[in-house]
Order: structure tokens, then C-alpha cells, then sequence
């Protein structure tokens, strides 16, 4: 189970999600880091598990201000795991920095509005994750994405907005059809509303492969011996 830890950066500080409503979150306070800057949040990450891999979203470039390049550089400086996944409302799946691997939202697809002219090619294979994007029983982005399964990339994130820092737990029901979805070929991460190790293993159970962690790392809720347990 790859246990990959979150930043979420806004006004170029890290900041806390809470229920996918960005207008009011605010910069994290947390017992592993001592400040709410993005590369000392990474690698306060680092002080209490070996993550091989960390998600970055940045929401000023998915919300379309413009992506903060130099910041993406800085964490991925700043990483000593492996990739750096992530997403700043982009679809060339361009990076800044050779450890970053670039996500390609559901929501900025459905923004774009073009998503037919992606599916089953450039960019979204080259990028190889998909982020599948929801907030409650919608899901934000183009229909025919999840119409079309075969098209998906490797790996794919299952995003419920709703759920995140709420302490109400994933949505484990929606993880697994999108795993059945996906098919044995694709690795299906979760996303949203992890409050325990319990959690983590009710989604390995549902067939993922791994799942985004920010909220319980940052309040101790899960700790270095729950990851050691699990994580793989």
C-alpha cells in the first residue's frame, strides 16, 4: 500500500483542505512542521516516514491564477523521496524539475473543454495520472471521461472533494467501483477523508493501491508505526 503524504499550496503558503470549499482554507498548523512553507512541510514529512512519493496540488494554477513554478522547484529540491506528483490545473504535462510527474485533473479537463481530444492520447497518457475529481454525487469533469475506462492512464486518483479534512472517512464505496472500473491494468489511488490506519485498510480492502494523506499526518492521528505497518 504506497501511503502518499499531501501539499496543498494556496497564496504560496500550505494550507489545510477542508470539504473542497478553497475560499476558506488556511495555512496548516500541524505537530510535524513548524511553519505553513510548502518545502519545510515536505520535508517535515520526511522526519517521520520514508515516503517515496509526495502529491503536490497547486490550487492558484487549478483555479487559474497561474501556477507557481519556482515553489514546485523548491519542494521538489527539498523532496529526498522519488516523484513528486502533481497538479497545477495544467494538460501539457510539462514539468519544472525531472522528479515531478505531472496530474491531470478531471476538473481542469472539464474546464478546458476539450476532454475528447485527450482521451486515449497526449497528454494524458504521456502524463500517466489521471486525477478523477468529485465533490458529493457529482463529479466534476467531462461525462465521456467515465464513459471511456480504456482511455485512463496508468495511474488514477479517485478525488472526493467532500470528504477531505471532515473526519467523516473515505468514500470507500466509490473507491471500489472505480477500481472495478479501472480494471487489473490500472492502479487506483484514494483520495479524501483518511482519519486512521483503519481507513487505510478498509481502502487496500476495496482495491486500492494506495491513498493521499494530509489531515491525520499533520494532527498525529497516523502515525510512523501505523505507516510502518502498511506502507509498502
Amino acid at each position: 500500500m504506497l501511503i502518499i503524504p499531501v501539499i496543498d499550496i494556496r497564496g504560496g503558503v500550505a494550507v489545510r483542505a477542508v470539504a473542497g470549499e478553497r475560499a476558506m482554507y488556511r495555512p496548516v498548523k500541524s505537530i510535524i512542521a513548524d511553519d505553513a512553507e510548502p518545502a519545510a512541510v515536505a520535508r517535515a514529512y520526511q522526519t517521520i516516514f520514508p515516503f517515496p512519493t509526495l502529491y503536490v496540488a497547486d490550487l492558484d494554477g487549478i483555479e487559474g491564477r497561474g501556477a507557481n513554478r519556482e515553489i514546485h522547484h523548491r519542494i521538489a529540491e527539498a523532496w529526498g523521496g522519488g516523484d513528486v506528483w502533481l497538479d497545477d490545473g495544467g494538460i501539457d504535462a510539462e514539468t519544472s524539475h525531472q522528479r515531478v510527474r505531472p496530474v491531470i485533473g478531471s476538473e481542469t479537463l472539464l474546464a478546458a473543454g476539450n476532454c475528447r481530444s485527450h482521451l486515449g492520447g497526449e497528454p494524458l497518457s504521456r502524463s500517466g495520472i489521471l486525477s478523477l475529481d468529485f465533490h458529493g454525487i457529482t463529479f466534476l469533469g467531462p461525462p465521456e471521461l467515465l464513459a471511456y475506462p480504456s482511455a485512463w492512464p496508468g495511474a488514477v486518483i479517485v478525488m472526493t472533494l467532500d470528504v477531505v479534512g471532515r473526519n467523516r472517512g473515505p468514500d470507500v464505496k466509490r473507491v471500489a467501483s472505480i477500481v472495478e472500473l479501472a480494471g487489473p491494468q490500472r492502479k487506483v489511488f484514494a483520495a479524501g477523508g483518511v482519519r486512521h490506519i483503519d481507513d487505510i485498510i478498509a481502502l487496500r480492502e476495496a482495491g486500492a493501491a494506495g491513498v493521499l494523506v494530509a489531515s491525520a499526518l499533520h494532527s498525529g492521528n497516523i502515525k510512523a508505526g501505523d505507516l510502518s505497518r502498511i506502507a509498502g
